[in-house]
Order: C-alpha cells, then structure tokens, then sequence
C-alpha cells in the first residue's frame, strides 16, 4: 500500500511539471473595470514605479548635500509623491493590475534606477546636487508629460483625476512650465 502512495505522489508531482506555475491561467484572471483603459493601466504602472522609486533618492538627498535649494526641492518633491501614492496604489488595485510592476527599474526618463541611485550618491557636493537636481527634474517633466497622456486619453475619471492632480503639482514644481 505504501509503494502505491509513493507511486501515486510521484505521478502527481511529474504531471504537474510541464505546466506552467508562474501565473494564473487568462481565464482565472480579473478583467480591469471597464472603466479603465490601456492608457490609464499604462499611467498607473509607470506613475506607480516612478514614485517609488524616487524615494530612495530622496532619502539619499540629506546626507549627500548641504544645499538648502536641493533639500527644499527634495522636500517638495517628497510631498506630493507621498500624498498621491495611496491614491495610485488605490487605483492600480481596482484596476486588478499584477503585483509585479513591469514598468519597475525601466530605463525611461524620469525613473530613478538602481544604477542611477548607485552612481549619484557616489557623488558629493556640488556634483551630487547637479546630478540629483537634474534627475528630480527629469522627473517633475516626465511626470507632466505623462499626466497630459492620460488627461488626453485616459477614460477612468478617477485616474484622469489623479493625473489632474500630479500635472499641477509637477508644474508648480517646476516654474516657467504650464500645465496645458
């Protein structure tokens, strides 16, 4: 009898190696509201990624600089980003998006890489603020770019909402820009 348990597991075990565990199939995912549209997943995603990683940058800011322009930036920068990412977060779970952000780490203007975090705090005094006040406003401008995309073709208000939002504290950020 146990010889038939053994055999049994074994069986079970190899009829379950050739398929895929890695996701769920198609039909036993949630489909988004349809609310939300490719441009408002997309935005979501990226918003999502660039937000978060900003903060390891912003965190590195005190200890790499002694510029209080650079630190007022990082501050605001801070600011706004914290505010919004309970809402994104709120947002890319209603739309059932995946948990593993495929926009994460992508080498895109405005995202702050591994890399890049490595490279700028590598860095100190006036050469650090250069490249972190660089970086955050590549950022601020990725970030206006992105929210006119989804103001423009975005069909969730709710997300369109959220993108109204980060235009206009990007661009009050960011002087000399507008938000149209």
């Amino acid at each position: 009898m146990r010889f038939l348990a053994t055999a049994a597991a074994a069986l079970l075990l190899l009829a379950g190696c050739g398929q895929e565990q890695a996701s769920p199939p198609a039909a036993s995912r949630t489909p988004p509201p349809p609310s939300f549209g490719g441009t408002d997943l997309a935005w979501i995603e990226i918003t999502l990624a660039m937000d978060e990683q900003i903060l390891p940058l912003l965190d590195a800011i005190p200890a790499h600089t002694a510029t209080p322009a650079v630190t007022d930036l990082a501050t605001r920068v801070r600011a706004v980003t914290e505010a919004e990412l309970p809402t994104l977060r709120d947002l890319h779970d209603r739309a059932g998006l995946p948990a593993d952000n495929p926009h994460e780490g992508m080498p895109m203007p405005g995202m702050v890489t591994t890399s890049d975090l490595e490279a700028m705090t590598r860095l100190s005094g006036t050469a650090f603020d250069t490249a972190a006040t660089e970086k955050l406003h590549e950022g601020l401008d990725q970030a206006i770019s992105l929210a006119r995309s989804e103001q423009a073709n975005g069909t969730d208000p709710d997300t369109r909402a959220l993108a109204t939002t980060v235009l206009t504290t990007r661009t009050d950020l960011r002087p000399g820009l507008s938000p149209a």
